[in-house]
């Protein structure tokens, strides 16, 4: 083995907030090492957010295309191409990668391929994907593992070889009755994508509702829609047993409020959470505590209990998206240099990509309910906007929560067509302290999903007058 080498700064992880913090600290003339086990960009270009969204797109075109005559298009026979579906996935990565390739090839910047393991405080060694090893030495080490997929320990689930998403989206055949353990995001968006695509679904989850997180109208809306689309939802299911193999048969056995249940089905899809990637990586040997779940402990400015070492994205137990992990990759830069940005209070939206999408930014009414925060709520469903009606996407609604004692907008929920996009509206009146009246009496485009937002605000039910001398 070679001495170590020393550099300023070691990025173990090149993934959104690694990659990130690698590029910003070369740009400013410094020496990085960006250690990557294999994905080139991370999780996101290559096996995740993106090739998903890819794979859920074509299925939305799969569905038009069914639905053709709806729209005054007749079609004659077509085939659906699983093999095309994944290379127009693949091609996609390919180009990512390449975008990728070319960033880490700057001055500077050292990106290696090999699988990095702590071996003392700030050293690493590298056991390099071409073979060989190399020890590296940082002053500054930033710490962004990512997270896979979790297989619980269900009796029979290892042994059947389940899919995970990274696996479904390299699929080039349609499952014949796929079976997805998980009503969260992954779960979802899988599930309705593949039944899209022509495939029998069947989601369970052990939660009383499909999205666990979301408001009970929110999350009886979506199973309102996957019932529109054939999808069978088993829920209050413990999973006792599952026999066979994925790929094959599968059998699985459930233990239900109505009795025991089983299910037969060709694949299975393993959509039960996230477990980080800081194990078995050395991390006592450098001075890095973990939480009881196993994420890297950290305080708000992301430094860990390491001098010098910091942690970002999902293994430091930030929200688990990409947006979030770039937001981390900021509040780091930002404290490197010397400008005080911190973790606390961060307004998060997300979007979950089923059809229509489902998108939220602040309070559901259930926290505010737990949390003691009065509100006041307007409802609007999306066959209310125009534009929802010239485009036929009408399922699905707007939901928005004042303050009771203010003006101002504390959540705001859209299940339908571009929700993605119009949260993004409301997040901005959000942080820039804006009234709900505001939104409600701009001139908004017509016709455009986002105009529903001043028909919802409309409906907003006034203070009432003790609250608005609690204001005053």
């Amino acid at each position: 083995m070679s001495n170590s080498e020393r550099f300023p700064n070691v990025v173990l992880g090149g993934g959104e907030a690694g990659k990130y913090i690698a590029w910003e600290l070369a740009r400013s003339g410094q020496r990085v090492a960006v250690v990557e086990r294999g994905l080139i960009g991370g999780s996101c270009p290559n096996i995740a957010c993106l090739p998903s969204k890819n794979m859920i797109h074509s299925a939305k075109v799969v569905d038009l295309v069914r639905h053709a005559a709806t729209f005054g298009v007749r079609l004659g026979p077509w085939t659906l191409d699983m093999a095309g579906l994944r290379q127009r996935k693949r091609d996609m990565v390919d180009g990512l990668i390449a975008i990728h390739k070319a960033r880490f090839a700057v001055d500077g910047l050292d990106f290696i391929l090999g699988e990095g393991r702590f071996v003392g405080p700030r050293t690493i060694e590298v056991r390099l994907a071409q073979g060989g090893i190399r020890r590296l030495e940082g002053e500054r080490i930033f710490l962004n593992l990512g997270t896979h997929a979790a297989v619980p320990d269900i009796p029979g689930l290892s042994g059947a070889a389940p899919l995970t998403h990274v696996e479904a989206l390299e699929l080039d055949r349609l499952p014949a009755h796929l079976i997805v353990l998980g009503g969260g995001y992954v779960g979802l968006e899988m599930a309705q994508a593949f039944r899209r695509l022509g495939s029998r679904v069947t989601v369970i989850d052990q939660a009383a509702q499909l999205a666990p997180r979301e408001d009970p109208d929110v999350a009886e809306a979506v199973r309102a829609i996957f019932a529109d689309d054939r999808i069978d939802v088993v829920l209050e299911a413990a999973i006792e047993a599952i026999g066979g193999r994925s790929g094959d048969q599968v059998k699985v056995r459930l233990r239900t409020p109505a009795g025991q249940r089983e299910i037969d089905g060709s694949d299975l899809l393993v959509a039960l959470g996230r477990t980080p990637n800081t194990h078995d990586i050395g991390l006592e040997s450098a001075g890095v505590e973990l939480d009881s779940r196993g994420y890297v402990k950290t305080n708000e400015r992301l430094e860990t209990t390491a001098p010098g070492v910091w942690a970002m994205g999902e293994c430091a137990g930030s929200p688990q998206f990409t947006h979030v992990a770039y937001d981390d990759f900021r509040v780091v830069r930002d404290n490197l240099a010397g400008r005080s940005r911190t973790t606390r209070d961060r307004l998060i939206p997300y979007c979950m990509f089923v059809d229509p999408e489902l998108g939220r930014v602040g309070l559901g009414e259930a926290e505010a309910k737990r949390r003691g925060i009065a509100v006041r709520v307007a409802r609007l469903p999306m066959s209310s906007v125009l534009r929802a009606r010239a485009t036929g996407e009408t399922r699905g609604f707007m939901k928005a929560l004042v303050d009771a004692r203010s003006d101002r907008i504390l959540g705001f929920t859209m299940l339908g067509a571009g929700a993605g996009e119009v949260i993004a509206a409301v997040q901005t009146a959000m942080l820039a302290g804006l009234p709900y009246t505001a939104l409600r009496d701009a001139i908004l485009t017509h016709p455009t999903m986002a105009e529903g937002l001043g028909v919802l605000l409309a409906g907003v039910p006034a203070m009432t007058e003790s609250k608005r001398s609690q204001a005053a």
